[in-house]
């Protein structure tokens, strides 16, 4: 008889920021001082769990920033695992509530001291140890459009399929949650209906991206970094990017291999409808004019969501 698969208990996060000062929530069920942090809903995805628990528990609104790290324990015996990310606050302000009965202000390492989990300690120390000042790119693989040899139109216009979709509409949820503002896409049917629900909600146009489309980015692949640099310096909030799956990984390693960041695993996956969060450190200030690679924005931090899906929970 094979080995009953035992259930895992999934569950997000954050270290929510203002200012210089992180959040530490008192839960009077387990008398214990904790980060902001409750289990996914069923289908509900980890960033919009982080989210929405971050608001629960505390009144505040949150953007989202980078990913910290996965927290393991057990809970009666019951694996757990908690996805925590960086977040900073928009609005909101706290009130008692059954959850969480008293919210204190307080620096990283004074957090670190009061909090009573050392899971929480280790979140910390990994959101201390990023840089500050970062700026997000959320780039996006396209959703399903189908197989190529079943479409006999032109392949640039080639549609998204019932499943992609579901994907786009999931995309259209999760990719909000790190303050997207601005929507660009390569010049392929299918990477512009990835990412028109978000664009239609922001009230924007998908600007095309020829760089960043196959045919674009190896010709020039040093255009197309500069080109996602530019992005970066522009104002408007953070931009979300859909490519092809010819271009992401080799960028994604060539974002990273300029900033000097180890990949998680080592590995570069682009699966439709995933996406990968970027944190950059800003460039410095006229960098287009002198020596501009050296000038860039630099990879600080990089992160894969597979997929917008939320998994059913058993």
């Amino acid at each position: 008889m094979a080995d009953e698969v035992r259930p895992v208990i999934r569950a997000a996060g954050a270290v929510l920021r203002d200012g210089d000062l992180v959040a530490v929530v008192h839960r009077p069920r387990y008398d214990d001082w904790s980060l902001p942090k409750g289990k996914l809903d069923r289908g509900e995805a980890a960033p919009a769990a982080a989210v929405r628990e971050v608001f629960e528990e505390t009144g505040f609104r949150a953007v989202l920033g980078p990913y910290l790290k996965a927290v393991r324990y057990a809970v009666d015996g019951v694996p757990k695992v908690v996805d925590y990310y960086a977040a900073d606050v928009v609005a909101g302000s706290f009130a008692p509530n059954e959850e969480v009965d008293e919210l204190r202000w307080l620096s990283p390492a004074e957090a670190a001291g009061l909090v009573s989990r050392d899971e929480d300690r280790s979140v910390l120390a990994a959101f201390t140890a990023l840089p500050g000042g970062l700026r997000t790119l959320l780039l996006v693989r396209h959703a399903k459009a189908g197989k190529r040899e079943h479409w006999s139109g032109d392949d640039d216009l080639r549609p998204l399929s019932a499943a992609g979709w579901r994907q786009a509409e999931a995309l259209r949820g999760v990719l909000p949650l790190w303050g997207a503002a601005r929507v660009h896409a390569a010049p392929r049917l299918r990477c512009e209906q990835t990412v028109r629900a978000v664009a239609d909600d922001l009230g924007v146009a998908v600007r095309s991206e020829p760089a960043l489309s196959e045919e674009g980015y190896w010709p020039d692949r040093d255009a197309a970094v500069a080109r996602v640099a530019r992005l970066l310096e522009e104002d408007g909030g953070v931009p979300v990017v859909s490519s092809q799956g010819g271009v992401i990984p080799d960028l994604v390693e060539a974002l990273a291999a300029l900033g000097g960041v180890a990949l998680e695993e080592g590995r570069t996956p682009s699966k439709k409808g995933s996406a990968w969060v970027l944190s950059f450190r800003p460039g410095a200030p006229g960098w287009s004019t002198s020596d501009p690679v050296s000038r860039w924005p630099r990879l600080a931090a990089a992160h894969y969501l597979p997929t917008a899906l939320g998994k059913p929970l058993s």
